[in-house]
């Protein structure tokens, strides 16, 4: 039979897999553990194992008991999975007979690739594990079905032109049945104060309002501003902002809905937020929603992108999809096979070929290369442009977008499956825990956000149980230069601390009841999701003039693109569809598949990068 390969899936684990009884102090490892998947603990790997490769000897594993042997079910069903995904076959084509290629397969990188197929290009995915969906991807261990990021979905309803999750699926074929969340979220803030985030946008104003009543009016205002700019995004077919002829088009049919939208661009939330509020806390509850949405202060959040999030989650509601986040990128990449492209996993691309300064195609690990008339890259801009590309020949305008903004941090994550009845019948999925002090709101493991999936999908879970997703922000830096030991022991340290917050805040008895936990750092980010610094996109390095210094798709590569959280409008799930859409668009004007002007993309994009420059 030769040797089996597995590659590590698209999760989060940063250790192996436990079952953990804090209360009594054991830490034991399941039958399913194997102590070699941690990118710091490889001294119990055997020789015929290989970390990031796990390449199994086959009859080795035969002859052994217990971890290997089990193990070995886990290499085959990864198989299985690569073949119910895509294409794992697909051989280096010198030929350039493909219209794009695609590097990465977030949700980003889905979306432009499926858009693409859909107007008729063909398209390769390469994806670096074996299942897609990056942050937006899932991992599975002892009956527990783990969201690698985020369970909040936006973009995910039957109305207006902002669902571009439901779009992006029904262009393909595809739809997934969704479970409405009654709550988006459950803040829990300094002096006792706690808000729910209802889906009725009345209920919710009235909560907000039976805390800050002095307030009312200016509570009021602010958020019918949001309106107004979710309002006229809403109203417009959105696609390339790059593209003139579109562009044009829009703003024939709705001209006060793109003055809106241009009036808003340079603007930021806390500085609106500001014109109508003056009480202190009230402000720092709007930074408080505001960070959920970009990982910084109202003040640095472009208006535009709060709008987005703080309107959407009423408009059309969070949806959760049943099955687990991880059912979007699977039908994304099942509905691009559909349409004769293909995704080729295990496919971990480490430079973008040029030729005459033209993107031509892409080098893998293993020498093979591929070629298309166009190259779109899902990882981040700091990926791209340093790693992908020689970072020496840093063009200016990647120069100039690093200048104004520095790394998002990375964050800890703790996957823990519990016993349910920890966790009253009436908890809320998710929940934003800052219980001291408002200036810790940005500092790493300042403030927690917390998803319990099984609160809406029972399924994700054994019978009994609940799975609790924490993360609190966290530099890699705070992770570099430890040994083996103290990283593994930091580990414990600052997840216990975490854990003993939730217990203190919202769960009693809350360590007692842990059945399972996975802990990951920084550095798992960036290991298994090819993310530099583990980062999860830009921040802005002072108070940005709202989205006018984010870039948008093309780059100062003839023929590369860049698509996903590093690009316009930024970070979130439907951000970085947004941006799939318009990068989808804008390739295929330059592929010739949608109508174009050489002399109004030239003056367009001139313009676009002159406005850039005032931010």
């Amino acid at each position: 039979m030769g040797t089996l390969s597995f590659m590590f899936p698209n999760s989060l684990l940063d250790g192996t897999c436990k079952i953990v009884a804090l209360g009594d102090s054991k830490t034991r490892y399941n039958k399913q553990g194997s102590s070699c998947f941690d990118p710091l603990r490889i001294g119990n790997c055997t020789d015929q194992q290989q970390l990031c490769g796990l390449s199994w000897g086959v009859d080795k594993a035969k002859g052994r008991r217990g971890g290997t042997v089990s193990n070995l079910k886990a290499v085959v069903d990864e198989d299985k999975r690569v073949e119910s995904y895509g294409s794992s076959d697909v051989e280096g084509n010198e030929s350039g007979s493909y219209d794009a290629i695609v590097i990465g397969s977030g949700i980003g990188g889905l979306v432009a690739a499926t858009q693409l197929a859909v107007k008729g290009a063909k398209v390769l995915v390469l994806e670096k594990y074996v299942i897609p969906g990056g942050s937006s991807g899932f991992y599975e261990r002892d009956g527990y079905k783990f969201d690698v990021g985020s369970s909040v979905m936006f973009g995910f309803s039957d109305k207006g032109n902002l669902n571009l999750i439901t779009q992006a699926l029904a262009a393909v074929g595809r739809k997934l049945e969704v479970i409405p969340d009654p709550t988006t979220v459950h803040f829990h803030l300094p002096n006792d104060l706690s808000v729910r985030i209802h889906r009725e946008y009345d209920d919710f104003i009235e909560e907000l309002v039976s805390k800050f009543p002095h307030e009312k009016e200016g509570i009021i205002k602010f958020y019918s501003e949001c309106w107004k700019i979710f309002n006229s995004l809403n109203s417009l077919e959105l696609k390339s902002l790059e593209e003139p002829i579109y562009l044009f088009g829009q703003f024939f049919k709705k001209p006060l809905e793109c003055l809106t939208l241009a009036y808003y661009l340079p603007q930021n939330a806390g500085s609106i937020a500001r014109k109508y509020i003056k009480d202190s806390g009230l402000l720092s509850f709007i930074d408080a929603e505001c960070f959920i949405v970009s990982t910084v202060n109202a003040l640095q959040t472009p208006m535009i992108n709060a709008s987005m999030v703080l309107c959407d989650r009423h408009f059309g509601g969070i949806n959760y999809p049943v099955g687990g986040v991880g059912e979007i990128a699977k039908s994304l990449a099942k509905g691009l096979d559909d349409h004769g492209s293909q995704i080729l996993y295990r496919a971990n691309v480490t430079s973008i070929i040029l030729d005459n300064g033209k993107a031509m195609g892409v080098k893998l690990s293993d020498g093979r290369k591929f070629y298309a008339k166009t190259v779109v890259s899902n990882a981040t801009r700091w990926d791209t442009f340093g790693k992908l590309l020689k970072a020496e020949n840093l063009p200016k305008e990647e120069e100039n977008f690093q200048k104004a903004y520095v790394k998002a941090p990375s964050f800890l994550s703790i996957h823990m499956g519990v016993k349910a009845d920890v966790l009253p019948p009436d908890t809320d999925c998710h929940h934003f825990v800052l219980e001291d002090d408002w200036t810790n709101l940005e500092k790493p493991y300042g403030s927690i956000f917390l998803s319990i999936p099984t609160v809406l999908d029972s399924s994700l879970a054994p019978e009994g149980h609940h799975i609790l997703h924490i993360f609190t922000t966290s530099s890699i830096e705070d992770w570099e230069g430890l040994s083996r030991k103290d990283y593994e022991a930091k580990k414990e340290l600052v997840a216990e601390r975490i854990i003993s917050r939730l217990e203190k805040t919202l769960f009693p008895g809350l360590k007692s009841s842990i059945l399972f936990k996975e802990v990951g750092t920084p550095k798992t980010h960036r290991r298994y999701l090819a993310r530099d610094s583990g980062t999860y996109g830009p921040m802005p390095r002072g108070t940005p003039k709202g989205l006018l210094g984010m870039p948008f798709n093309t780059t100062a590569i003839d023929g590369l693109y860049c698509v996903g959280d590093s690009c316009f409008p930024g970070q979130g799930v439907i951000a970085v569809a947004f941006s799939g859409v318009m990068c989808a668009h804008r390739v295929a004007a330059d592929l010739g598949f949608e109508k174009k002007s050489d002399v109004l993309d030239s003056a367009l994009l001139r313009l676009l990068g002159w406005l850039r420059t005032l931010a």
